[in-house]
C-alpha cells in the first residue's frame, strides 16, 4: 500500500490524450475558513482544459496561465523551479514548474509558467474573478508583475499598473542607483536649460557645444530641452541652426544625426530684450509647454550668460514672472558667470538682489577652472596620497607659484575688458581659488559645505605685504612679435582709450597667516600676449640643509618642485636631481611626469560639461559660494586702490613673459619665476 507523499512533493497528473503536466508545490497552507482551493497553481489540464479567465499578460513577462487563487490560499509567486524546468527566454520564471523531462503537449502554445493545452480556448464558464498581484521572479531581468484573477471577495485591492508597481510598490529600489557603484556615470533627472545672451561667444563656443557633448555621452535625458533668450528676431528654426553650427565647429565628440535630432526637438527660441515683459510671458508660456511635451517636470536652470550690469535686471524679470519659483517637487536654479561684481560693494550688491530671488543654495557661481580635471586633481594629489601631504608645509615647501599666461590679446572684448583688468578678471576669482585649493586643510568630506569651510579659513588667512608698491607689479601689453607675426598693443586695440591705465598683467604676493603656510610666500601672475598659454601651480620646495657633494657637482642643480599642469598639458610633473652618466659625479634637474592623456584612455570633458551637468545634478561641490567671492574682493580691493592712485602700468612687448618690475619683485626676496 503506498504512502502519500510528503506534503510539498510535485506529483504528476495526466489528462486524457495530453503528455503529463507538472503540477507545482503546494507549499505552506494557511488555515483557511472557506474550503481549500482547488490545485491550480500552474496545473495544466489536457486538451479542452479551462485557461484561467481574467489573467493578465505583464509587460514582457509571460502570461500567467491557469494559475487562480483561491480565498485564503497562499500567494505563490510562481511555483518554484524544479530541474530541467525550460527558461522562459526574456520573460518572468515559468508560474509554475516543469517536472523534468516532461514533454511539451503537441502543438502547444509557448507560455512562461504553464503549457498551453494544444489548440485550447478559453474555457467557457470561467469563474470571472477581481485582479490581484502576483508577483513572477525575474529570470536575468526586471521583475514583472501579472494581475491575476481571483473571485471578488476575495480582497478589496485595486489594480495596479507595473510602472506603478516598480515606483512605488512594495519598497522595491532599483539596484543600479546605489550610490556607492562607481559604473554607472551620473545622469541628469527631467531639466531643461534657459540661456539668456544666447548669441555671445562664450554660448557659442562653449555652452551649446558643452550641452550636445553631454546628450552624446549619454548624461542628459531623452526629454532635455535647451531655451535661448535674445534680442535677435528669430524663429525655433533658426537657433536650431545656430547651435547645430556650433556644434559642428567647435563639439568635443564626434557629431551624431540621430542625437542632435533629439536634442532638436527640445529647443525653443525666445526673442526679446529684458525690459520686455512680453519676452519673459512667453519664455513661461515655452517653459510651459515644454513641461507637457518633453517630461521636463518643471525643473529649469537659468544660466546667465550676459554682461554683469544685466544680473540684476534678469534676475528681478524672472521673479516677476513666476519663473523662479519652483512647482511643487521641482526646481529652479541660477547661473551667474564671473566677474561677481568690480569690487565688494557691488559683489555684495549683486549677492543681495540674486538671493531676493533664488536661495543661495540655488545660486551656482560659474568659475570654469573649478571644472577642470587637473584642478580637482588637486585634493585626490593631497588627500588620497600619503606621500605629498607630511612635506606640504612650511618646514619643506619654499614657495608656491600660481601662473595663468594666455598668449592672445583682448580680441574683440574691449568694452568689456577695459576698466576691469587682469586682477579682476582673473586673480580674484580663477587663482584665489587655485590657492585656496593648494593651501587647505583636509575637509572632513568631499562636499559642498565641507569644501567652503576649509576654503573660506585660507580666504581669511591671507595677508597682504606691507609695501604694495614693491610686492604688486602691473603692466600693459605693447607692439611686439607674437606666432611669428606682428602684433599691436594694448593702447593700440579697437575700443580701448589711448589714456587707459587698465592692467593687462597683474603680479602679486601674498602669504597666508597659519600654521602650516605661515612666511611661505605665494606668487600669483597673469596675463595677455605672453610667451605661451599655460596655466600651472608649481610648489617649490626648500634645497637640501646640507650636500656631502662639492659646488662644482651641484652647480646645475635646482630647487625640488611639484608642478600641476592645469592646461593645455594637463598633468603633473615632479622634478628632482639626479646624476649625470659618467665618471665625475656631476648632478642636474631631471623631470618625471605624469599625463591624462597618456595614462587614461578616455579623454578629459571640457570644464563647462561638467558645470552645467552638476548643475542640473544640484551638486555645488565645484561652484564658489558668496563667502568667498566677497572674501576674495576684500583680498584684491587695497591692491586695486593702490594702483588706482600711484603711477601707471608698466609696459612689456608682446610675446614676452611680462614687464621687468615683476622680475625684480621675486628678485628682491631671491628667488625667480618659473620658465613655463
Amino acid at each position: 500500500m503506498s504512502k502519500n507523499p510528503p506534503e510539498g512533493t510535485p506529483t504528476e497528473t495526466p489528462a486524457p490524450d495530453t503528455a503529463p503536466a507538472a503540477s507545482a508545490p503546494a507549499g505552506r497552507r494557511k488555515k483557511a475558513a472557506t474550503p481549500p482551493a482547488k490545485k491550480t497553481a500552474g496545473a495544466t489540464k489536457a486538451t479542452g482544459a479551462k485557461k484561467t479567465a481574467g489573467a493578465v499578460k505583464s509587460a514582457g513577462a509571460a502570461k500567467a496561465t491557469g494559475a487562480t487563487k483561491s480565498a485564503g490560499a497562499t500567494k505563490s509567486a510562481g511555483a518554484s523551479k524544479t530541474a530541467g524546468a525550460s527558461k522562459a527566454a526574456g520573460s518572468s520564471r515559468a508560474a509554475a514548474s516543469k517536472a523534468a523531462g516532461a514533454k511539451k503537449a503537441a502543438g502547444a502554445a509557448k507560455s512562461t509558467g504553464a503549457t498551453k493545452a494544444a489548440g485550447t480556448a478559453g474555457a467557457a464558464g470561467a469563474k470571472k474573478a477581481a485582479p490581484v498581484r502576483a508577483e513572477a521572479a525575474a529570470a536575468g531581468s526586471s521583475a514583472a508583475v501579472a494581475d491575476v484573477a481571483v473571485d471578488a471577495t476575495a480582497a478589496d485591492l485595486a489594480p495596479q499598473s507595473l510602472v506603478e508597481v516598480l515606483e512605488h510598490g512594495d519598497g522595491w529600489v532599483n539596484p543600479l542607483r546605489d550610490p556607492q557603484d562607481r559604473r554607472l556615470p551620473k545622469i541628469a533627472g527631467p531639466s531643461g536649460l534657459v540661456i539668456f545672451g544666447v548669441t555671445g561667444d562664450l554660448s557659442r563656443k562653449k555652452l551649446m557645444p558643452a550641452v550636445y557633448d553631454l546628450a552624446n555621452r549619454g548624461l542628459l535625458p531623452p526629454g532635455f530641452s535647451l531655451v535661448g533668450f535674445a534680442r535677435r528676431d528669430w524663429e525655433d528654426e533658426d537657433f536650431a541652426q545656430i547651435v547645430h553650427d556650433s556644434v559642428r565647429d567647435h563639439a568635443r565628440t564626434e557629431f551624431r544625426e540621430e542625437v542632435w535630432q533629439q536634442l532638436a526637438e527640445g529647443m525653443r527660441f525666445i526673442p526679446g530684450d529684458f525690459d520686455d515683459d512680453q519676452a519673459f510671458e512667453q519664455l513661461r508660456a515655452a517653459v510651459d509647454e515644454l513641461d507637457k511635451s518633453r517630461g521636463t517636470s518643471g525643473n529649469y536652470a537659468f544660466y546667465l550668460s550676459v554682461p554683469p550690469k544685466f544680473f540684476p535686471k534678469v534676475v528681478k524679470q524672472l521673479k516677476k514672472h513666476g519663473l523662479a519659483e519652483a512647482p511643487a517637487g521641482s526646481w529652479r536654479r541660477g547661473v551667474i558667470e564671473k566677474p561677481f561684481g568690480r569690487d565688494l560693494k557691488s559683489a555684495r550688491e549683486l549677492n543681495r538682489v540674486v538671493h531676493e530671488v533664488f536661495d543661495p543654495e540655488q545660486v551656482f557661481r560659474i568659475d570654469h577652472y573649478l571644472g577642470k580635471e587637473t584642478v580637482q586633481n588637486i585634493l585626490a594629489l593631497r588627500f588620497a596620497n600619503q606621500m605629498y601631504e607630511p612635506i606640504w608645509n612650511r618646514s619643506y615647501v619654499d614657495h608656491v607659484q600660481i601662473t595663468m599666461a594666455e598668449d592672445i590679446g583682448i580680441g574683440g572684448r574691449a568694452g568689456y575688458y577695459d576698466g576691469i583688468g587682469s586682477a579682476r578678471d582673473v586673480i580674484q576669482n580663477h587663482l584665489l581659488q587655485l590657492m585656496a585649493l593648494t593651501a587647505m586643510e583636509e575637509p572632513i568630506a568631499f562636499d559642498a559645505d565641507s569644501l567652503l569651510t576649509e576654503k573660506l579659513k585660507v580666504l581669511k588667512s591671507v595677508k597682504l605685504p606691507e609695501n604694495l608698491g614693491e610686492h604688486t607689479v602691473r603692466g600693459q601689453y605693447a607692439t611686439g612679435w607674437q606666432g611669428g607675426e606682428k602684433v599691436q598693443g594694448y593702447l593700440d586695440e579697437d575700443g580701448i582709450d589711448p589714456g587707459s591705465t587698465t592692467d593687462t598683467y597683474a603680479a602679486v604676493k601674498l602669504e597666508v597667516d597659519n600654521r602650516r603656510w605661515a612666511g611661505v610666500p605665494f606668487y600669483l601672475r597673469t596675463g595677455k600676449r605672453l610667451g605661451r598659454r599655460v596655466t600651472e601651480i608649481a610648489v617649490v620646495f626648500q634645497r637640501a640643509p646640507h650636500s656631502p657633494f662639492d659646488s662644482t657637482a651641484t652647480e646645475e642643480l635646482g630647487a625640488n618642485a611639484i608642478v600641476i599642469r592645469v592646461q593645455p598639458d594637463e598633468g603633473m610633473t615632479v622634478r628632482f636631481g639626479s646624476k649625470v652618466p659618467g665618471t665625475s659625479m656631476e648632478i642636474r634637474d631631471v623631470s618625471m611626469d605624469f599625463a591624462y592623456g597618456e595614462s587614461f584612455t578616455e579623454s578629459s570633458p571640457e570644464a563647462y560639461e561638467r558645470l552645467i551637468l552638476d548643475v542640473l545634478l544640484g551638486d555645488a561641490n565645484l561652484f564658489p559660494r558668496h563667502q568667498e567671492v566677497e572674501e576674495s574682493w576684500k583680498i584684491l580691493d587695497p591692491i586695486e586702490d593702490y594702483w588706482d592712485t600711484h603711477g601707471k602700468p608698466a609696459q612689456y612687448a608682446s610675446g614676452t613673459w611680462g614687464p621687468g618690475e615683476a622680475d625684480e619683485m621675486l628678485a628682491r626676496d631671491g628667488r625667480s619665476w618659473r620658465r613655463p
